[in-house]
């Protein structure tokens, strides 16, 4: 990789006061930009080809990772800049920096937010494979761990409510390991309506336990099913269990109250994919 020229020394630069601002929610809606910190992160968004805004570099750092980075290159559009030490680690997300800092614009290509009039209109053409779709998942760890999981599993749409955490919050990307810039993603104002959709390609499990709930593992899943999965403390609202149709609950020991929402969403991804496989 080509090695930076421009140098900035000045924490009230407009990209660095930018760079800085992008920690915050309000910020990156505005600007329609995010950021995310380190090497393995930079070389994960070039290889899906990231609309990359700029790129910030460690000083005594940007030798090792340009070289690490090989024959990739910045897109040409992609301001390059080093800083100071002092100066990178003040605007750092990271506790041990690795040098370098990603601003990106939003992936519009992958991530859709459908809100208008709370109508989902985004099944043009059948899903292809299976749909995760997630009920106020807040926690930007679990949020990013759970696309982790949909992305290893093979899950062709991932869904969220608008409530869910945020999908460009420096935690989501952080444990999401650079799988969100090649996931598809629908965040809605109306989850029963996507489900409404999905019905009409297979089966809408919601992960909770009633009467009527199929034990995961004893079941099938077919090609085109898609599984919702609730929040960490209080699961499922009733109308989104009511409109799924179905229930599946993971099975666990005596004296086990529940899963991470995390945890449970790749269990039940794996069942998933290890029945689309069968």
């Amino acid at each position: 990789m080509q090695y930076p020229q421009e140098l900035i020394t000045s924490r009230q630069n407009p990209l660095i006061k930018l760079a800085a601002s992008l920690t915050e929610r309000k910020f990156r809606e505005r600007e329609g930009l995010f950021r995310f910190d380190g090497k393995k992160l930079l070389q994960e968004a070039l290889d899906a080809d990231l609309p990359l805004f700029a790129a910030l570099w460690r000083q005594s750092s940007v030798e090792t990772i340009c070289a690490a980075m090989g024959e990739r290159e910045l897109p040409e559009a992609c301001r390059s800049v080093v800083l100071p030490d002092e100066l990178f680690d003040r605007i750092s997300e990271e506790k041990s920096p690795e040098g370098v800092i990603c601003l990106s614009k939003h992936l519009d290509k992958w991530h859709k937010i459908a809100t208008i009039d709370k109508r989902c209109v985004f099944l043009t053409e059948p899903p292809v494979g299976h749909t995760l779709l997630l009920e106020s998942v807040r926690d930007p760890g679990n949020l990013g761990t759970i696309i982790r999981s949909a992305a290893a599993f093979g899950v062709g749409l991932v869904v969220l409510s608008s409530d869910c955490a945020d999908l460009y919050h420096p935690r989501t990307l952080r444990a999401a390991m650079g799988t969100l810039f090649h996931t598809r993603v629908l965040v809605t104002e109306d989850l029963a309506g996507v489900i409404g959709e999905l019905k009409q390609y297979g089966h809408v499990y919601a992960a909770a336990l009633d009467a009527t709930a199929t034990r995961l593992g004893e079941g099938s899943f077919g090609p085109l099913d898609a599984v919702v999965v609730g929040n960490e403390g209080h699961g499922l609202t009733p109308e989104t269990i009511k409109a799924c149709g179905h229930t599946v609950y993971i099975p666990m020991a005596d004296g086990v109250e529940s899963l991470n929402a995390g945890i449970a969403a790749s269990v039940l991804l794996w069942e998933l994919y290890r029945g689309n496989r069968g």
